[in-house]
């Protein structure tokens, strides 16, 4: 995203510490009390991650979803969720205290090597890395990418992004079109890895190579911003697949008491 000494930084990261919380769900007096398969969304959600359009959060409760607040800054423990949505905001000036938080990078990486679905934009693709450089000084991420990222000084990626899904993954259905936007001062750090990815670009930089959307188990992480009203199969497939591992993970609990 932005660095320091480009743009006006501190007002922006002020207005975003000013954001307000994200509102947990609650059951509306006489609502059932299950309004899909009790599906937990993960959002990631301090000063370090801002950027969510309210549209987006807005369409994941209109499936049924429950939206639970994640703060990798602050919290010792991952809560129980089924989904990690991982939006955009301003890892790189919070890379220090973000690194220092090894409990939580550990729990995240471990939840998704276990297959934990994730959706990452932008800042949640750089905190999902193994490692975000600032200013000549790597800090350690939660390794659940295999690539390395990088801040540079200048753009990496500004404007809008016509992306077309080429490769399977748990959201986006095969041969979709879709537009969005980037605006990232990082990059992936160039070290002869080629990491799988599923989307092309027709227009945008993505990842580097008119690609974007790495793909590490259920996790897909993206330069690209969507929006739920253009792209509005996002928001059903999140909860779809949350759903999936929800039922497979009850499964699993009844079988152990079971037994």
């Amino acid at each position: 995203m932005v660095v320091h000494g480009h743009g006006h930084v501190s007002a922006v990261v002020a207005g975003a510490a000013r954001a307000p919380a994200l509102q947990v769900d609650e059951p509306a007096p006489g609502e059932p009390a299950e309004r899909s398969a009790n599906v937990r969304i993960g959002v990631l959600q301090d000063r370090a991650f801002s950027f969510y359009y309210p549209e987006n959060l807005e369409a994941l409760q209109a499936e049924g979803a429950q939206l639970v607040p994640v703060s990798p800054l602050s919290d010792q423990e991952l809560p129980e969720v089924d989904a990690l949505y991982a939006g955009g905001g301003f890892p790189e000036v919070y890379a220090a205290q973000l690194s220092a938080n090894e409990t939580l990078r550990t729990a995240l990486r471990e939840r998704i090597a276990r297959g934990l679905p994730v959706w990452a934009e932008c800042g949640g693709l750089m905190y999902l890395s193994e490692s975000l450089t600032v200013g000549g000084s790597e800090y350690p991420m939660v390794g659940a990418l295999p690539v390395a990222v990088e801040q540079k000084s200048r753009p990496q990626g500004h404007g809008y992004v016509q992306a077309a899904v080429e490769g399977p993954n748990p959201f986006l259905e095969q041969g979709a079109e879709f537009t969005g936007h980037e605006f990232h001062y990082s990059r992936i750090r160039e070290d002869g890895r080629q990491p799988s990815t599923v989307l092309g670009l027709k227009r945008g930089t993505g990842t580097g190579g008119k690609r974007d959307g790495i793909l590490a188990g259920n996790a897909l992480a993206l330069y690209t911003h969507v929006h739920a009203l253009g792209l509005p199969g996002w928001a059903p497939a999140m909860v779809r697949t949350a759903s999936g591992r929800h039922s497979r993970s009850a499964s699993k609990t009844k079988k152990t008491e079971v037994n």
